[in-house]
């Protein structure tokens, strides 16, 4: 018999999973959220995730009535890690619209706020899958109404806060979807000119030096 592997929880300040230690319903969660991520849903399968955990496949029952339960499971986890964080972030108190945006960008520099590998994987599995389609759909809707509602409270006019928030929005999804690599540097760089795009004004010197400083504590890179 060879060495049972070592199985890491969602909670990196958990003890890893070893052998046959009980197993809970975060620790089924994780597992299928790394399959959904790394296989896509097709492969989230109740025995593959048993065998994987080395685990008696009836634990699931403890915590999910079924494998769809299990998959609408992962789809809420989705819609509070990602959807909500967004329209947190987009509301949180700011001077100006510079700190506003730079909040936007806290929410997507930080996999503990955004899981991008998450959010394409479940637009993946909607391609194939016309209900959840439609939940994605409404995801981006609720999203950019967010990033539009935070232009408007800094003055911008329903119209303009509308282009400006699907222009906001649409860039960060494209710069995820197309697996951007860049040094932190680089992309530390360019967010001036990012800013001054994205808001018509020249970026404020505090904000921006804030927002930076942020980057370095979290240690993107």
């Amino acid at each position: 018999m060879g060495t049972a592997p070592t199985l890491h929880r969602d909670d990196p300040d958990r003890a890893p999973l070893a052998g046959h230690t009980r197993v809970t319903r975060e620790d089924w969660l994780a597992h299928a959220r790394d399959t959904l991520v790394r296989d896509g849903a097709a492969e989230v399968k109740i025995l593959t995730l048993a065998e994987r955990m080395q685990v008696s496949r009836s634990s699931f029952y403890w915590y999910f009535r079924s494998r769809d339960d299990l998959l609408q499971a992962l789809l809420a986890e989705w819609e509070a890690r990602n959807t909500a964080r967004i329209a947190e972030h987009c509301a949180l108190p700011a001077r100006n619209i510079t700190e506003a945006v730079c909040n936007f960008f806290r929410c997507f520099v930080n996999p503990a706020h955004f899981d991008s590998g998450l959010d394409f994987a479940v637009r993946e599995w909607s391609r194939r899958d016309e209900a959840l389609r439609a939940r994605v759909d409404a995801a981006d809707s609720a999203r950019i109404a967010a990033v539009t509602e935070m232009f408007a409270r800094h003055g911008y006019e329903a119209a303009e806060a509308d282009a400006r928030g699907r222009i906001l929005y649409f860039m960060q999804l494209g710069y995820h979807a197309l697996d951007v690599r860049e040094p932190i540097e680089t992309r530390l760089a360019r967010v001036a000119p990012y800013l001054k795009g994205f808001t018509g004004e020249d970026p404020d010197p505090d904000a921006l030096a804030g927002f930076v400083a942020d980057i370095a504590a979290i240690g993107v890179t």
